[in-house]
């Protein structure tokens, strides 16, 4: 079995520690609802510990939250409530989104705020082996004194300079990244040496993952637009405190998913929710839409691809909804799809390849079912592996939907359709009005509620065209 590691920038052969496969992946910065972004993260490393589990390692995963920073501070101020309360609403949504993409909870989900004595701990003994250094309040990683500082993102310390931070007069040197951020009024604090204040981003993963999975940990995991600063500080700083090196022996990093020509992010705003896609599709075509391509690859969202996945998540259910039949025996041996499931697998978790083998599979099943033969093996097989990819095979459950007023709204036209002149003011105001709901329908993405109007106003000889200058309508009866 091999693995791409981003430190090393080869494909290793891959070699726990231990007897338990220890997992860290960066978790959320709960502000906002989770996107398909965040989703192709988890559901890649979902499949990644599933597979793991199936090769029959015990692992051991955390994952953090991220529960006190600069946006959550704004977004909690601009809706009047607290930081707490904000972050809690989110974490709860998180659950629920994750829950229902099927990804499997880990094992711990430190919080931030509930580790800030471990997080003390780190920064002090850092101060103290001269790596930090304190300043107005704060407290800061001294790069300079870390020898192998860019070691994870391949890059020299005259490359990065341009990216020193904002707060450069309390800083040594422009790559000095901040450990522990003094208060500012009216902002949540914590009590430390160093004065009041809240810890820095890169210091918490870091504090969890020593507390949690030891000194050094097998897999650490994240989108590739963490790899620098957020991966490469906490390397340095780890490494820095325990003395231990490679404080993770395996760096995985997924590709971005991309919205157009940027990647899907709450602060560029350009996001598909997790509910939003879950409205239109099920869980398992997103999650085949997400896995279809390699985990290092970037991924465009489009709705042709996740319509494609709904399809094909279609022919594999077809494939195991029918029985193993009655008649002949089993001729269809599944033992080499299996094989060439696992080396696919076993190829840096080569999840496009796995998934061709299922749909080899499911052919090869509904070709002898319609020979007559026993296909139960098989069919016992393809339900164990799309199992390991996270897949459940079930029928996907319809959302309810808020039809009430549409209803109404189409009941009255269908009435006054019956009873009035051609050109009824009445029932050109019905029309309009079924065209301005339907928008809002439209923009809250709730495409059924959409679909279904316009549908019912087709059969009641209404044509609607959506122009740039808004919807049109015409008489087709």
């Amino acid at each position: 079995m091999k693995v791409s590691n981003t430190l090393t920038g080869q494909k290793e052969e891959f070699r726990p520690k231990g007897k338990t496969v220890s997992i860290y992946v960066c978790g959320v910065t709960v502000y906002d609802d989770c996107h398909i972004g965040h989703a192709m993260s988890y559901v890649l490393f979902d499949v990644i510990r599933r597979y793991l589990e199936f090769k029959g390692y015990k692992v051991k995963h955390v994952q953090n939250f991220t529960d006190i920073d600069d946006k959550i501070i704004n977004r909690a101020n601009q809706l009047g409530v607290s930081s707490s309360e904000l972050a809690e609403k989110y974490i709860d949504e998180y659950f629920r989104d994750m829950d229902a993409l099927n990804i499997k909870r880990v094992h711990v989900y430190p919080k931030a705020t509930e580790e800030i004595p471990k997080i003390i701990e780190v920064i002090q003994g850092l101060i103290t082996k001269g790596f930090a250094y304190e300043s107005e309040g704060s407290a800061y990683f001294r790069v300079k004194n870390f020898p192998g500082y860019g070691k994870l993102s391949h890059q020299a310390l005259d490359d990065m300079i341009s990216r020193g931070s904002a707060e450069e007069g309390k800083k040594e040197y422009p790559l000095d990244f901040a450990l522990w951020k003094a208060a500012k009024p009216g902002e949540p604090f914590w009590p430390s040496p160093w004065g009041q204040g809240r810890p820095g981003w890169h210091i918490e993963c870091s504090a969890m993952a020593l507390k949690y999975l030891g000194k050094s940990l097998d897999i650490h995991g994240g989108g590739q637009d963490l790899i620098f600063p957020h991966h490469e500080n906490e390397l340095t700083q780890s490494e820095s405190f325990t003395g231990v090196a490679p404080f993770a022996k395996y760096w995985l990093h997924n590709g971005l998913l991309q919205l157009g020509e940027d990647k899907m992010s709450k602060s560029l705003g350009n996001l598909i929710t997790v509910k939003q896609a879950l409205e239109r599709y099920s869980a398992d075509a997103i999650r085949l839409f997400i896995i279809g391509s390699h985990y290092r690859s970037p991924l465009t969202y489009s709705e042709e691809t996740l319509k494609a996945a709904e399809v094909g998540m279609e022919r594999l259910r077809q494939a195991t909804g029918n029985g193993g039949g009655s008649g002949g025996k089993d001729v269809l041996g599944s033992e080499p799809f299996r094989h060439r499931f696992v080396d696919s697998m076993d190829d840096d978790f080569n999840t496009a390849q796995a998934v061709a083998v299922l749909f080899d599979l499911a052919r090869e099943i509904n070709r002898a079912r319609e020979e007559n033969y026993d296909v139960t093996s098989a069919l016992n097989t393809l339900t164990e592996l799309a199992g390991v990819l996270g897949f459940t095979l079930e029928e996907p459950k319809k959302p309810p939907l808020e039809t009430g007023p549409f209803i109404g709204l189409l009941s009255e036209l269908s009435h006054e359709f019956r009873r009035a002149p051609r050109h009824d003011l009445k029932v050109e105001q019905l029309i309009q009005l079924l065209i301005e709901t339907r928008e809002k329908s439209r923009k809250a993405k709730q495409w059924q509620l959409a679909d279904m109007v316009r549908q019912r106003l087709i059969e009641l000889g209404v044509a609607l065209e959506d122009t740039p200058k808004g919807t049109v309508w015409k008489r087709t009866l």
